[in-house]
């Protein structure tokens, strides 16, 4: 497994995975983990006061998301699963746009091209055809972006993954799968879902691999950075397996202790991205009380916009539910608009 930065916080070298080191690097990886932190627990307590229908947390992942998007540019296009707020906050993604779904205001919350960042696809697995075919498009345009599609190890169980992986070496397509294995699809265990490492079963499909730690955001940066230059040379389709832990539940409608035991927990909690390069950033001297000031202040501001984002969302009316039905309404939707409106009316 790639590793630049052990969990105390200590630097070394991979020739699997070179990486100039900065201060300037480090401490722009260290705010955008922080920020997507502070804005996940904000988002997780309005969903526990009744705000949010539900939250899906990346608590423990955010250096695989971070690591990743931050190696790539920003014509590169991205599909999400369902848990990558800090990646989409990489994007510029708002916090209003990324509560909007979870707070039944909207289908989705952004416009895909406008970020290049898909929506949420909570279908398991699905994104990994989109991103596929997505991809094979690129070819076909001449561009030399890449496609990166973010799954769990859970949907790399689901035939819709292993048929993109089969159909992308087939197509030679310019796509990166990015699986954050966080050891748990929902109950079930890694050990209990798979006989062998989704980085080992990849190069069967005839991808490039990577096994990489997931919890260190410099190697998950090197690592993306290589096959997404690799993909720009005409090199093969490429899996990353990212090793991390997913430190809350599935979802806030999920309990965790039911299935796993709180050791387990403890230590990957010593394994924190988030912490090791801020040990890094701490031994390097590469911090400042104006940086250290900037950056909490930059946090709060954050939760305060994300909690003005979601109490003043407008509330959707019934007639929204027929904006969408179709490109062109057909006749019958209109009469059953104009119904609508007329017994609204009606009780007003």
């Amino acid at each position: 497994m790639i590793q630049l930065l052990t969990p105390d916080g200590t630097l070394r070298d991979d020739d699997e995975a070179p990486l100039t080191v900065t201060p300037e690097l480090c401490r722009a990886l260290l705010r955008d983990m922080v920020l997507a932190r502070r804005f996940d627990e904000e988002a997780l307590a309005l969903q526990r006061q009744g705000e949010l229908g539900l939250w899906l947390q990346s608590l423990g992942q955010e250096a695989a998301q971070v690591g990743s998007m931050r190696a790539l540019r920003p014509s590169d296009y991205v599909f999400p699963s369902y848990r990558e707020q800090a990646a989409a906050r990489c994007r510029g993604v708002t916090p209003t746009e990324l509560m909007a779904q979870w707070r039944g205001v909207a289908h989705s919350g952004w416009d895909p091209a406008r970020y290049n960042f898909h929506i949420y696809s909570l279908v398991l697995g699905t994104q990994a055809l989109h991103a596929t075919g997505y991809a094979v498009g690129v070819r076909f345009d001449g561009a030399d972006d890449v496609v990166l599609a973010y799954f769990g190890d859970g949907a790399s169980s689901q035939g819709d993954v292993n048929e993109a992986l089969n159909w992308a070496a087939v197509a030679d397509a310019p796509v990166i799968f990015f699986c954050q294995n966080n050891q748990w699809a929902i109950s079930t265990s890694t050990s209990r879902q798979m006989g062998a490492p989704l980085h080992r079963r990849a190069v069967g499909f005839g991808l490039e691999s990577y096994h990489v730690d997931g919890n260190d955001v410099l190697a998950v940066h090197a690592v993306t950075a290589r096959a997404a230059e690799s993909l720009r040379r005409g090199g093969p389709p490429v899996l990353i397996e990212a090793m991390t832990y997913r430190m809350a539940g599935h979802s806030t409608s999920d309990d965790p202790r039911r299935y796993r035991a709180d050791a387990e927990v403890e230590v990957w909690r010593r394994r924190d991205p988030i912490a090791r390069l801020d040990a890094l950033i701490r031994a390097r001297g590469w911090a400042s009380p104006e940086f250290d000031a900037d950056l909490a202040a930059e946090s709060e501001r954050l939760a305060h916009e994300t909690r003005d984002a979601c109490m003043s969302m407008p509330e959707p009316t019934v007639a929204t539910i027929f904006e969408h039905v179709a490109n062109q309404p057909s006749p019958l939707v209109r009469a059953q608009q104009d119904w609508m409106e007329a017994y609204h009316k009606t009780l007003a």
